[in-house]
């Protein structure tokens, strides 16, 4: 934030840096057109887990920890044994008899610190946090509305358009708020010296601000992470955005007008208020208890991990790969891969982030809209888009505009009464077609095209083939299979698709590197550089519906492929749809058979077409070979890697910085919504309403809710995805991964503070070495089962 052109004294100063702290601590959120998994504690990975527990639990009465009852029946069912829990305690400095005593009694709720909207609900009985909500979410509905609505709202800065909006919402004064339209009316309508007049009012010290601030930040729900998330691309060029300080002094109105309006009572309850917001953050027992049990658990499953791939594996004969098919590292993909490899053992499958490489600026059929193609840490690159003529383009979006006015005339004001009236019969057929989940026939666009010079193209292909580990014995059939969720009446549709794709399918980025490397000249190029493609080897692209496990091939380059082979790739496909079907369909509630999981995307009713990404716990980064035989229940994203390959490390470098990390984006994001729903999750699909084309309120209004629905999570009975922390297992000698973690501190941190576990994996596919904050400790196995040796403190 700047302050140019004012001067405020030091004192005031430090409330500014406190409030860009307690903003930091904000995990970013976006909107539904491209929704992308996000870790809800970005704010806190620089602290040990405890710390971070202790100060979300005093700003937003979340919980980081699995229920005690939960751990009590993984003890009783022998997933968790008594020495983890023991060993557990003591590393945590307690004293084992009271964690295990503490496993017969739930975790108490612990209240968050009070705002002065809480201390005056208190007092008064009216439940001012809600109706702050509702009003808040009532203005930043229209202010931040994508298209949505019909009657788009005022410009401006967020600060000075709810400023005009409060001076003239009567609603605060109807329930008691007295002067609350004045008060707005006297702000400046700069929101920098808005909030040093509110600051003063509340007589917010220094001490105070870091966890006040915080608190106020969490208050303000979804709509604050969506201000984060709006200026988180500015953030990443270094650029600094106002939103989120605009949304906070919002807040502080709102606290200023509650405390002039209640009086010296509250005045009294709200300076001891201040002094709790200053006191430090000192762990409850319960809390040190609860996880302590979180990390008993965890080691449990890691040494579960470890027994797998410790297992004799069913090996095969080494033959030359008639097909190859790289995949996401989704772990949606991991059951189709194993199918697919059990359908035809010719096939050999490969894994690696679902953008392919190309961090591309798609721009679509008939928009001039872009679509961010690639993970949300990486800044787009390429500038691609659909090769179609202009009077193709051009009808199309004569279409679009005749359909979008047509749907803004149902929704208007008069002619919505009418013509439902009139034109209601005329839509029973679709009705029909809809509630029967019939299937709407889909055309891909043509083909995207990526206008770079060959040398360019030379060197991305290339760099694309290296981070691969495939640069030698290529198959003559090598697929390309993106991924996609076809769903419908789903708001959070985007979270189903490619993570790595920014939130969309992965259909465009698999034909562009489809087609780069199907290129003769691309060929010659690579061919120079010591990575030679046979003549006959063909590259095609295709797309994995999640929802319904069909992979479908695109006809780009198609005909190229001689139809023998052509076949064997269809029918190996086709087999491996049905085993993976028939396997989901045991997970998923009201889907008796795998034939039932096509209809699941088409039907507007069903609430979990598929799990998405709920389950995960595991990221391997090694050779299929070392996971191969393995049935890791679609739990593991899995990322080929050959570290012999690797002479610099600058492959394995790239993985830990930007798939491992998206990864734990993606657990921890679970993990917050399954342990914290109401503070991190999106709440019951069936309340859902769809708020300005960006979130969904939980009923009518109130706040944005962000984070995953509990449909996503839960199966109706119990949790279905399991709050654990995600294991890295990396197969790459110890120090090379020590060196790149002493490169990235902020990566360093993830596994330093238990965010994340990371283990080494020998040339064996053997789990050897678990990575501590004192170094490396070996694993050792004894007659059938890995001994795990306890972490030091």
């Amino acid at each position: 934030m700047s302050f140019h052109n004012y001067q405020f004294p030091g004192a005031t100063l430090q409330l500014f840096a406190a409030a860009e702290d307690a903003l930091q601590q904000i995990p970013p959120a976006f909107g539904l057109a491209a929704t992308v998994a996000v870790n809800p504690y970005l704010g806190q990975t620089g602290l040990n887990r405890l710390v971070a527990a202790t100060r979300l639990a005093r700003v937003a009465g979340a919980r980081m920890t699995v229920p005690r009852a939960q751990i009590a029946r993984w003890l009783a069912e022998g997933r968790i044994t008594p020495d983890d829990i023991t060993s557990a305690a003591r590393d945590g400095g307690l004293a084992p008899d009271v964690v295990h005593a503490a496993l017969h009694r739930p975790s108490p709720d612990v209240p968050p610190d009070p705002t002065v909207a809480d201390l005056a609900a208190a007092q008064s009985g009216q439940d001012w946090p809600a109706l702050i909500a509702d009003r808040i979410g009532l203005w930043a509905g229209g202010h931040f509305d994508k298209g949505q609505a019909l009657w788009p709202a005022p410009g401006g800065s967020a600060f000075v358009a709810w400023r005009a909006f409060a001076i003239r919402d009567l609603t605060p004064g109807l329930h008691g708020l007295r002067g609350f339209c004045d008060l707005a009316a006297e702000l400046p309508t700069d929101a920098r010296a808005a909030y040093a007049e509110l600051t003063g009012r509340l007589g917010l010290t220094a001490a105070a601000a870091p966890l006040y601030l915080h608190r106020l930040a969490m208050s303000l729900g979804g709509w604050a992470q969506y201000a984060r998330g709006l200026g988180w691309a500015d953030g990443r060029k270094g650029n600094h955005t106002t939103l989120g300080f605009e949304m906070l002094v919002i807040r502080l109105t709102w606290e200023v007008a509650l405390l002039n309006c209640f009086g010296p009572d509250l005045a009294t309850l709200w300076a001891q208020a201040l002094k709790d917001h200053a006191a430090p953050l000192t762990p409850s027992l319960d809390l040190r208890i609860d996880l302590a049990l979180q990390e008993a658990a965890e080691r449990a499953e890691e040494r579960a991990l470890a027994e797998k791939f410790a297992a004799p594996k069913a090996t095969k004969e080494a033959t030359a790969p008639q097909i190859q098919a790289i995949f996401c590292i989704d772990v949606r993909s991991e059951p189709y891969r194993r199918a697919l490899e059990a359908a035809d053992p010719g096939v050999q499958t490969r894994g690696f982030a679902g953008f392919f490489g190309l961090p591309i600026s798609h721009r679509g059929m008939a928009t001039d809209q872009r679509e961010a193609r690639a993970p949300v840490l990486l800044e787009p690159a390429l500038e691609t888009q659909i090769a179609v003529d202009g009077a193709t383009d051009q009808a199309k979006r004569i279409t679009q505009r005749a359909s979008r006015a047509w749907g803004r005339f149902k929704l208007a004001t008069v002619s919505s009464f009418a013509f439902v009236e009139a034109a209601g019969p005329l839509y029973l057929a679709k009705l029909f077609r809809d509630a029967m989940a019939r299937a709407h026939s889909h055309r891909p666009d043509p083909v995207p095209v990526l206008d770079l010079p060959i040398v360019d193209r030379i060197t991305l292909a290339g760099k694309v083939l290296r981070a691969m580990s495939l640069t030698t014995d290529f198959a003559p059939v090598v697929l390309v299979a993106g991924h996609g969720a076809h769903v419908t009446n789903a708001p959070h549709a985007s979270a189903l698709q490619c993570g790595a794709c920014g939130g969309h399918a992965g259909d465009v980025n698999a034909r562009l590197l489809a087609g780069l490397l199907n290129d003769p000249m691309v060929r010659a190029g690579l061919a120079q550089t010591g990575i030679e493609i046979p003549p006959e080897t063909r590259f095609l692209a295709g797309l994995h519906d999640t929802v319904s496990d069909e992979l479908r091939l695109f006809d780009d380059g198609i005909d190229a492929v001689p139809p023998s082979r052509l076949a064997r790739l269809q029918t190996a496909l086709a087999k491996a749809g049905a085993i993976a079907r028939t396997a989901r369909a045991q997970t998923l509630p009201r889907a008796d058979a795998g034939a039932d999981l096509p209809r699941r995307g088409h039907d507007w009713s069903e609430l979990r077409p598929e799990w998405g990404l709920a389950g995960c716990r595991a990221f391997i980064v090694a050779p299929r070979a070392h996971s191969a035989g393995c049935d890791l229940r679609g739990q593991a994203f899995l990322h080929d890697y050959d570290w012999r390959l690797d002479t610099d490390f600058s492959t394995l470098d790239l993985i830990l910085t930007a798939p491992a990390v998206v990864t734990s984006w993606i657990a921890l994001q679970y993990h917050g919504s399954a342990t914290a729903p109401q503070v991190f999750g999106a709440g019951n699909k069936l309340l859902h309403n769809v708020v300005g084309g960006i979130g969904v309120f939980e009923g009518n209004g109130g706040d944005l809710r962000v984070g995953l629905p509990m449909q996503s999570l839960h199966d109706g009975q119990q949790l279905y995805h399991e709050p654990l922390r995600l294991s890295v297992v990396v197969a790459a000698p110890e120090l090379a991964i020590s060196t790149v973690l002493n490169r990235h501190p902020p990566l360093k941190d993830l596994f330093d503070n238990g965010w994340l576990s990371l283990l080494a994996m020998d040339d064996l596919g053997q789990i050897t070495g678990q990575y501590t904050r004192a170094g490396w400790i070996p694993l050792h196995r004894s007659q059938d089962r890995v001994q795990r040796i306890v972490k030091a403190a």
